[in-house]
């Protein structure tokens, strides 16, 4: 898979992500077959903006710093479940994708 490939297949999952749920780094990359949680965040980094960003998370539920804001209004829009600490609540809210 080529790096634009790639980049096409990450968005792409991210697209299908439904309304109040989530998705990890971790859990693309292992959907994808290739590449790691950072390859996914560097794609979303550079490419993210147009696509639902917030829904994708690190392992624990949290993001960074800089997204706080932004991701908690969407979080409370969409009535995605989150625990006190303001992290997404990943036994509630994670979505795995179907790829078959």
């Amino acid at each position: 898979m080529d790096a634009e490939e790639y980049v096409e297949a990450v968005l792409a999952i991210v697209e299908r992500i439904p309304r109040g749920r989530v998705t990890s780094y971790g859990i693309i990359a292992e959907a994808i077959g290739t590449g790691g949680p950072r390859q996914v965040g560097a794609v979303m980094s550079q490419y993210g903006g147009p696509v639902p960003w917030w829904r994708v998370v690190r392992a624990d539920g949290s993001l960074p710093e800089s997204h706080h804001d932004e991701a908690r209004q969407a979080y409370l829009e969409e009535a995605t479940p989150l625990r006190a600490s303001g992290n997404v609540n990943m036994r509630q809210a994670v979505w795995f994708p179907d790829l078959d």
